[in-house]
């Protein structure tokens, strides 16, 4: 019986399936709501209505401290350090997938998101956990999606899943963080990268990585806010990995 197991177990490495425990932290990810809209794909508000002025989650992501190849990976000349760990950007995502991963997805696709696992948790996730694309207006559908590609790769069962990322969101309002730094929402000002991420880590006691992306004239935005978290889920600690969040030296934080 062991053996089948060790067998089992080799198969599946081979095959690039990754343990719902092999990570060694996760990304809390909270995206800007006003960055999300403002850009040439728009966004549509979920059935709820228009969410609030403040960053919402987007995810609570495990993550590889180091990447590794993927399987059936072929090294090629260029086949360096992988930057930009991010979610985000289908074409950026493919690119590095062919020859590196960055975190384990996908590890149970039968353990689908079941509604009264978190019926508790309902209220709570539609103020926190709104779906702003146009695909569906239904934040369920988000939730499911968020839980079958990186909630099964977690370690926790699904009550505890969503309720981990709604306690670590709950403890740091990081749209008060900024204000109280000067950092407010405008349609014309634009603050230096380096001052939301030192406004950040001064108020958490943890350094986050950021990213960006551009509205529709082409300037760019803070877009999400990347924090980091012990593989308990419950500490936040500085992120360590460098990420290339298609940010420069100046971003603007546009209305919503």
């Amino acid at each position: 019986m062991k053996l089948a197991v060790v067998a089992v177990a080799a198969l599946l490495l081979a095959a690039g399936v990754a343990s719902a425990d092999e990570f060694d932290f996760f990304y809390l990810v909270q995206q800007w709501p006003g960055s999300f809209c403002d850009t040439q794909a728009g966004c549509c508000f979920p059935d709820t209505g228009k969410p609030a002025a403040e960053f919402g989650i987007h995810g609570l992501w495990p993550n590889y401290a180091k990447c590794r190849p993927a399987a059936g990976a072929v090294a090629d000349d260029d086949d360096g350090v992988v930057e930009m760990v991010v979610d985000g950007g289908a074409a950026v995502e493919r690119h590095h997938r062919r020859r590196q991963k960055c975190w384990p997805e996908y590890c149970d696709d039968g353990n689908k998101l079941r509604p009264w696992e978190i019926k508790d948790l309902v209220a709570e996730l539609d103020a926190n956990w709104p779906t702003l694309s146009c695909k569906g207006g239904k934040s369920f559908e988000f939730w499911s999606y968020e839980w079958k590609k990186h909630g099964t790769c977690s370690g926790m069962g699904q009550h505890g899943y969503f309720a981990a990322a709604l306690e670590l969101k709950k403890r740091h309002d990081l749209a008060a963080v900024l204000a109280g730094a000067g950092i407010v929402p405008s349609d014309d000002e634009s603050y230096s990268l380096g001052s939301i991420r030192d406004a950040i880590a001064a108020a958490t006691g943890a350094v986050p990585n950021l990213e960006c992306n551009r509205d529709a004239a082409g300037e760019t935005q803070l877009f999400q806010v990347y924090q980091c978290v012990d593989r308990s889920g419950k500490k936040l600690v500085d992120c360590q990995l460098p990420m290339q969040g298609k940010c420069r030296d100046k971003v603007k934080l546009p209305t919503f």
